[in-house]
């Protein structure tokens, strides 16, 4: 569960901690090419989205989304400083993004075709290999929330709709109404899509569902034990039918973590399915001993592309490597290590220092 306490209050315990921190890890035991060095102390990584274009954002939205990124960030490091593992850093970054309604995810989500938000969301650890993931949602307010529990709570991987619903209420997390996730940004996208659809072929409108996704957000911890977890949560594409489910909550797709490495991906999700991205990346890393930022530029910027698809991820390594590729025009990012300072990032010319 994610702190209570006031952001002012969080804030202070985030910096004091961070100062312990600071001598338990210095920052001469990391590497300068941002590859740190095993014993470097925790880090936590996230995404909140590939897709986003500059047109999307007003400076108020961009200032919005950067806020709650830092957030975020702050709230999952502030874990991982008390000595809790990686999984609770990860569900506390994701719960504070599902909260903003700036990302495709909890409030905020996009809308299906027919008018409903439906969440989808898993969460891997890798120390022990255990995952949970859901799809299909509508009523559950923190679908990470309902991850862990899927994957502490019972002997299943994967629950779908009014089932996951059951189990989620059964283990007391909170419900809330189809409208809490109603965002007025989000009903008019899918006006948009719904009325360009209306003017296209009926052959397009059958392969072109509405490739609205950008606001899909991830995390990735690496706790002071050297324990890797990784989480993914999102609203899917605008414009959906059928029941349509996309990468997120499929492990090995949308998320992956082992003893080596996590990723979260986002992006065009059927290109990451085809494409088992998620897991591909860790496979090159742990069986081929390829470098992180290799293997994850060469899934993400060339065998999704090559097949038709587009996005983005984050990925960590046990190692404190870390890596961001995306070939869109924009992807919501960042990371915080043993500084204390969120570190955000929207456009591929931000500048994002690195440990």
């Amino acid at each position: 569960m994610t702190s209570r306490m006031s952001r002012p209050a969080l804030a202070l315990a985030t910096a004091l901690a961070t100062a312990c921190a600071l001598l338990a890890w210095p920052a001469s035991a990391r590497a300068a090419d941002g590859v740190g060095a095993p014993g470097g102390g925790p880090l936590l990584v996230v995404h909140g989205g590939a897709g986003v274009g500059r047109d999307d954002l007003t400076g108020q939205d961009e200032a919005a989304a950067r806020a709650a990124l830092a957030e975020a960030l702050r709230a999952g490091y502030a874990r991982l400083l008390a000595g809790d593992p990686a999984l609770d850093a990860v569900a506390a970054a994701i719960t504070v993004l599902e909260d903003a309604p700036q990302f495709n995810a909890g409030r905020g989500a996009v809308f299906t075709h027919e008018g409903h938000n439906e969440l989808d969301v898993s969460l891997m650890d890798g120390a022990s290999g255990a995952a949970g993931a859901a799809a299909g949602l509508r009523r559950v307010k923190n679908p990470i929330l309902l991850a862990r529990a899927i994957m502490q709570h019972s002997r299943h991987v994967m629950m779908v709709g009014e089932g996951a619903e059951a189990f989620a209420a059964a283990q007391g997390l909170e419900l809330v109404e189809p409208e809490y996730f109603r965002t007025e940004r989000r009903w008019r996208q899918l006006q948009r899509a719904l009325a360009s659809e209306a003017g296209a072929p009926q052959a397009a409108r059958a392969q072109a569902p509405g490739k609205a996704y950008a606001g899909t957000v991830g995390a990735l911890a690496l706790d002071a034990q050297g324990r890797l977890a990784a989480g993914t949560s999102t609203g899917g594409m605008t414009n959906k039918r059928y029941g349509r489910v996309g990468d997120s909550p499929i492990i090995g797709a949308g998320t992956w973590a082992d003893a080596h490495c996590a990723v979260s991906g986002t992006g065009w999700g059927e290109y990451y399915i085809r494409t088992a991205a998620a897991h591909e990346i860790c496979a090159r890393v742990r069986l081929a001993g390829e470098p992180l930022a290799q293997a994850a530029a060469a899934v993400i910027n060339r065998d999704i592309p090559a097949a038709g698809g587009d996005g983005g991820a984050i990925a960590l390594g046990a190692d404190g490597a870390m890596t961001f590729p995306f070939n869109t025009t924009g992807m919501f990012r960042g990371w915080i290590g043993a500084d204390g300072v969120p570190h955000v990032a929207i456009w591929p010319d931000d500048a994002l220092p690195m440990p």
